[in-house]
């Protein structure tokens, strides 16, 4: 893979009104393989890992990871290797820290490791205010002191179990106090914590390495900590979001698909609310299959009333699908209340499908109304975030003429070479600048 610039500009002009066919089969799980790289500096022997989705975000993590000590290498398109056997606790690059929110992962295993880290503010996507407040709140019960100026600055003596409730299930605070708790002598408990099939993910790579870990997938986890952590191989889950996407851009665009390997015990949720927006998949093993010919019919509530389609923690729909079930209920027959609850500027991408001819009321930062069907027309579109990024790809791909899309990378930080998995079952999209082979 060329690995691409940090202010590389990529445009996709998308076609639309094509239908696709065949099979695909989702990336590894971006917010599995991120937490996962980061905890593999918890042990001094190799880790493993195979499925990993060789995106933008991971690649400049793996970047940060080797700034720090970390020998790491590619075995192929989706497997690496890492052995972390020393570890200095470097000051990190911020431009590397300001692209991906993910680097605040490194507080928890830096600390284990080396008693110490300064991190520059995280980035990642704008889509309002992340708080980062539980992470600190966690870790300063697990014995650390953090010092907060232009940098984050992390010590410890020694980190020890606690009992911890985390004022929000923050899925990467949870993700970061389980790996500083796996270090800690003594036993943890980890109370309301997150149980997204990521956080799972990384629990059992934790104990593929010898952590012993109770309460995975629930919101309480007890970790007896102080073992010593040896190697590892582990395979990263499909990714639930990516899953999603293309439940969406099936049923927009009339096309019949197959998602291979989809790991349906995490789609409950996404399944019942595609079913209320009229968008039914049928299950084969863990393949996921989505006709062609949907009713694409809006389920109101019981008496008639319109009905709402709200994020909320795991297991209920999560937050990543929330933008592409607006772009999907833009073609579905009726109206639906879209309420977004986790992010206080997810939902101004909005605009952009308005501009599109989308019937949609932005009733504030976290409402909107969508009656549908709408007939969209091709545009100059902007991808503000990964998720609005790809509802703009799916927009663009039913809508009648040619769309551009500028600020693609943003959609490459969480989809693997997304264009061309898409082209290869019938889409018509021209990646700008184009990848070398």
């Amino acid at each position: 893979m060329a690995r691409a610039l940090p202010h590389e500009r990529i445009q996709y002009v998308v076609e639309g009104g094509f239908k696709l066919s065949g099979e695909i089969e989702p990336s590894g799980n971006k917010n599995a393989a991120l937490p996962i790289i980061a905890a593999s500096l918890l042990t001094d022997q190799r880790v493993e890992l195979s499925n990993v989705p060789r995106i933008r975000d991971v690649e400049a993590l793996v970047e940060l990871i080797q700034s720090v000590g970390a020998k790491v290498r590619w075995l192929g398109r989706n497997e690496l290797e890492i052995e972390a056997r020393e570890l200095r606790p470097a000051n990190l690059d911020p431009d590397l820290c300001a692209r991906i929110r993910a680097s605040i992962l490194l507080a928890g295993p830096m600390l284990a490791r080396c008693g110490e880290i300064t991190l520059p503010p995280p980035g990642g996507d704008v889509i309002g205010r992340r708080r980062v407040d539980t992470h600190f709140l966690a870790l300063e019960q697990l014995g650390a002191r953090i010092e907060v100026n232009s940098v984050y600055s992390f010590r410890t003596e020694g980190l020890r179990g606690a009992d911890v409730f985390l004022d929000e299930p923050s899925v990467t605070a949870t993700e970061n106090a389980l790996c500083a708790a796996v270090f800690a002598e003594g036993t943890t408990i980890l109370r309301n914590c997150a149980s997204e099939p990521h956080v799972q993910d990384l629990a059992r790579f934790l104990m593929a390495m010898g952590a012993r870990i109770e309460g995975v997938g629930t919101n309480m986890m007890t970790i007896h900590g102080g073992q010593r952590l040896g190697g590892a191989s582990h395979r990263i889950g499909p990714d639930h979001n990516e899953v999603g996407s293309l439940i969406g851009l099936a049923a927009v665009t009339g096309s019949e698909i197959t998602i291979r390997r989809a790991g349906v015990e995490h789609l409950r949720s996404t399944l019942m609310t595609f079913e209320r927006l009229g968008i039914r998949c049928q299950i084969d093993g863990d393949d996921l299959i989505i006709r062609s010919g949907q009713e694409m019919k809006i389920q109101p509530d019981f008496g008639g009333h319109i009905p709402k389609i709200e994020d909320q923690p795991w297991p209920a729909f999560p937050a990543d699908t929330m933008s592409i079930a607006i772009v999907t209920a833009t073609q579905c027959d009726g109206v639906v209340l879209m309420f977004e609850k986790m992010f206080e500027s997810r939902m101004f991408f909005v605009d952009k499908l308005i501009a599109m001819g989308a019937r949609i009321v932005l009733c504030d930062p976290h409402r909107a109304i969508v009656a549908g069907p709408s007939k969209l027309r091709a545009a100059q579109l902007e991808s503000p975030d990964i998720r609005a990024g790809m509802a703009m790809l799916i927009a663009a791909m039913c809508a009648e003429g040619t769309s551009v899309i500028n600020n693609a990378q943003q959609i490459e930080r969480g989809y693997e070479r997304i264009e061309e998995r898409l082209n290869a079952m019938g889409a018509r999209i021209t990646r700008i600048p184009p990848r070398e082979a």
